[in-house]
């Protein structure tokens, strides 16, 4: 039984931070008129992917103060989660967003690696995330590009 409140906790949790920051740091007219590269997915993408992605996060945060692995990391790309949306959309820095994603992106890989062998779904439900975080980055990238 506790396990099961500790799954709800993480995942609610994610969800609960995740979307709350999502929702504090919505793009406003200042996103809306940046130059874009042509691979920006539509606005209404973003809610869905994240929430799927923030319970699969949660789900395997779970596993990891259940039983170990990649802790260390799990709560480091989760906090840089956290940070980037107030960064990018709140202060208006997409370079500085553009740091803290790539650092994202890197402790995500890092943790795929450091569990491939020992908590193979762990490491495999990461993967969703790594790509959309991929995605986002290049978008975050050309964004500083462009503009």
């Amino acid at each position: 039984m506790r396990n099961i409140f500790v799954y709800a906790a993480f995942v609610i949790g994610v969800v609960v931070i995740g979307g709350g920051i999502g929702v504090i740091t919505l793009p406003g007219a200042w996103y809306a008129g940046l130059a874009k590269p042509w691979f920006t997915p539509p606005n209404w993408v973003f809610g869905p992917m994240w929430t799927t992605l923030y319970v699969l996060i949660g789900w395997v945060g779970a596993r990891k103060w259940l039983h170990g692995g990649a802790t260390r990391l799990w709560w480091a790309q989760m906090a840089l989660n956290f940070i980037w949306s107030p960064v990018f959309f709140g202060l208006q820095l997409p370079l500085a967003g553009l740091l803290v994603i790539i650092i994202m992106w890197a402790l995500i890989a890092a943790f795929i690696l450091r569990d491939w062998r020992s908590d193979r779904l762990s490491a495999l439900l990461f993967l969703p995330y790594l790509a959309w975080v991929s995605l986002a980055t290049a978008l975050n990238a050309a964004i500083v590009v462009l503009n």
